[in-house]
């Protein structure tokens, strides 16, 4: 898990209010890469995103690809983040999860169902 610090040249204001921001991206099931910010009130989702790093280390390439998300769900580059936002890159869906459904189905069976124990 990374961190870092943003505002520029460090030579921010000590009375500017701050937010606290995590920026999320999994590379891969079981590998996920967090960056924590502190930025200015009013911060965007994009200047988050640059501020992390993580845009410079995926490339152009790669954030094509990807999607914004808050909390997982989709939002544009110029939404305003609050304190304790969860900024994520989101990976496009690989199966459609109905697909994958079937499949996990046709591999597995009906579970069993569990029997209630004791209340």
């Amino acid at each position: 898990m990374a961190s870092a610090e943003a505002g520029g040249t460090g030579t921010a204001d000590a009375g500017a209010a701050l937010i606290a921001v995590e920026v999320a991206y999994a590379a891969a099931p079981h590998r996920i890469d967090r960056v924590a910010l502190r930025l200015p009130v009013g911060s965007t989702a994009l200047q988050a995103l640059r501020a992390s790093g993580l845009a410079d280390r995926l490339g152009a390439a790669a954030l094509d690809a990807l999607t914004l998300g808050l909390w997982g769900r989709a939002i544009e580059p110029d939404a305003v983040l609050r304190d304790r936002d969860r900024l994520e890159l989101l990976r496009p869906l690989v199966v459609d999860p109905k697909e994958a459904r079937r499949q996990r189905y046709r591999r597995d069976g009906l579970k069993k169902p569990r029997k209630p124990g004791p209340r």
